[in-house]
């Protein structure tokens, strides 16, 4: 949300939000209120027919046809009521539902950068409970708001017509009750936005332990942690609870001060009574309108709280619709590549990148090839600027200046499923998706056979482990224990089920046995026969037999070549593997 929105302007935005989801079903909410119309206007019948009735008793007439009306009129205002709550509750799951989908697909349309700026139990909290607050406020709550409003205005109307003296009185006291009601609206808002940010920050908070909590227990800071979600928790409630107190101080300022009038007008109806200026039908009548008038009142106090609190919902949810979206084109054709000899696979010429607008260059005028075939590998001390050369490839990041290319194409002429079909990716912290073995597997490339997965199973030496399962392939990831070097072997055999042009892999070997590291090595070898394999390596081990090795240091390319080479004429290179003792010993010139 823009920084420097006036607080007007925002509110007004928000607003317009929240109608752009209740837009699609105008047509329901419209029948809504109508229905809603039609119930207030049998409340406001209510009171004339019983002081008809009254006055009927009075002058001896027949009360039959008045009472068949009232019994037909509670029984239609009773199946209309039915009709109106299950109309509303519908609307009110399609607005959560329509809402939900809109963020979820802009989840996963973002770009990477806008969406790792926030947790992702941040995230999560958008799409459950600021939809719920939603919901009430873009339905029920707007149609009673609108009913509500009726409802005080017809029952003013009719007090006036049975005596415009005691309407005068109740006038202002309604007045001096939302005088102040609308004096502590503004608190309402404010507080329940407030609320609703520190809920998702506790989500955000607890989800990132709880994924850490094997580094918790280990450390022994489980106390720790709990005190810390606890604080977290605890703000969440001190801003519901000011929340709460603001909603109950309009319902204290509109109950209590219309019960304060409904006492002080009965006191001085009774006296016009007396002086015989009001007839006793018309009393009691009127006194009904009142008591009638209290609940309209209070619901809309209510309501209005209930919209403030959807109007804040809005308001995140429109952060989310502020997210940075990739330009993608399902409709591009992904065409196979056809390099040329001499044209290097992926190539790039001067780039320089950062993260954010005036931060420190992650690269620096790094220009590289990578040949359409073989393995190049990228080492570096932590900081040097690898993975923003995976996050470069991927179009996770887009160069300040310079140029990426594509089979000698710039990215910039290629859509990102043009790109993206040609590579395939294994995290360093190698997640499992949500799911079976089999769907895992399938998750880059769905149309893969089963011979495939077999075989990349196999690769990786996981097929007589994924045999050993109950249901096999069909196995659920989520109720199965899987090994942190497990998940590994699944996330490189869910790359390698289809031969990929480009093969990036960061630390792929970093959890794995010697003789599973080992099979690995030589499914790299194997790749690199055919297209291109780069590697980010934190474990020299990897790379020793590459093709070429790209050495970096604060996000420049220092040197390249063979190990043989880059143990001979590179300084870092030397202490890299010096501090993992590998590789052959070579002499360090002086």
């Amino acid at each position: 949300m823009g920084m420097t929105d006036s607080p007007e302007k925002s509110s007004w935005v928000n607003v317009r939000l929240l109608w752009s989801f209740i837009r699609p079903h105008r047509g329901t909410l419209l029948l809504g209120i109508v229905l809603g119309l039609v119930f207030t206007a049998a409340g406001l019948a209510l009171p004339m027919v019983v002081k008809l009735l009254l006055d009927s008793i009075t002058a001896g007439t027949n009360m039959t046809p008045l009472i068949i009306a009232l019994v037909v009129m509670l029984i239609v205002a009773g199946v209309i009521g039915y009709i109106e709550l299950n109309l509303l509750g519908r609307l009110a799951a399609r607005v959560v539902y329509d809402a939900r989908e809109s963020m979820v697909r802009r989840y996963f349309r973002a770009t990477v950068g806008s969406l790792t700026k926030r947790s992702s139990g941040e995230l999560v909290t958008r799409v459950t409970s600021d939809t719920v607050l939603l919901r009430e406020a873009a339905s029920s709550s707007l149609v009673e708001l609108v009913n509500g409003t009726v409802a005080i205005v017809g029952t003013l109307v009719l007090m006036g017509f049975l005596d415009p003296v005691l309407l005068g009185v109740m006038l202002g006291a309604l007045g001096v009750v939302g005088a102040c009601s609308a004096a502590v609206m503004p608190l309402i808002a404010k507080s329940e936005r407030a609320a609703q940010e520190s809920v998702g920050k506790l989500g955000g908070g607890l989800e990132g332990a709880l994924r850490a909590i094997r580094t918790v227990k280990s450390s022994r800071a489980e106390s720790r942690e709990v005190e810390r979600i606890i604080v977290d928790a605890k703000e969440s409630q001190l801003h519901s609870v000011r929340a709460v107190k603001a909603s109950a101080l309009v319902w204290a300022i509109s109950s209590g001060g219309m019960q304060i009038a409904l006492a002080g007008m009965l006191a001085f109806g009774a006296w016009r009574v007396g002086s015989g200026a009001l007839a006793v039908s018309s009393l009691i009548a009127f006194l009904l309108y009142a008591f009638q008038l209290l609940e309209p009142v209070s619901r809309l106090s209510r309501n209005v709280a209930t919209i403030q609190s959807g109007i804040a919902a809005a308001a995140r949810i429109r952060e989310v619709q502020a997210l940075d979206l990739e330009d993608h084109d399902e409709s591009a054709e992904v065409l196979p590549l056809r390099t040329q000899p001499d044209v290097p696979l992926i190539e790039l010429v001067d780039v320089t990148a950062r993260y954010a607008p005036g931060s420190k260059p992650a690269l620096g005028g790094v220009s590289a090839t990578i040949p359409a075939r073989g393995h190049t590998a990228i080492v570096g001390p932590s900081g040097a600027g690898k993975t923003t050369i995976f996050s470069l490839l991927l179009r996770f990041l887009h160069p300040e200046s310079g140029q990426v290319l594509l089979g000698g194409t710039p990215y910039s002429d290629l859509s990102f499923e043009q790109v993206r079909s040609h590579l395939a990716y294994v995290e360093q912290d190698t997640p499992v998706v949500p799911g079976t073995v089999r769907s895992n597997l399938l998750f880059t490339y769905p149309e893969a056979t089963e011979e495939e997965v077999w075989d990349a199973l196999r690769a990786v030496h996981l097929d007589e482990t994924v045999r050993g399962l109950e249901h096999g392939l069909d196995s659920d990831l989520s109720a199965t224990s899987v090994s942190g070097g497990q998940r590994q072997r699944i996330a490189l055999a869910r790359a390698i089920v289809r031969r990929p042009d480009i093969l990036l892999l960061d630390e792929a070997t970093a959890q794995l046995d010697g003789r599973t590291e080992a099979a690995i090595h030589e499914v790299i070898r194997e790749l690199s026969q055919t297209g291109a394999v780069l590697t980010i390596a934190h474990r020299l081990s990897t790379v020793i037999d590459a093709d070429q090795i790209l050495v970096m240091d604060e996000g420049k390319i220092r040197a390249r070549g063979t190990h043989t080479e880059l143990m001979a004429s590179d300084s870092l290179y030397r202490e890299l593997v010096a501090a993992l003792r590998i590789g052959p010993s070579v002499p360090v010139a002086v």
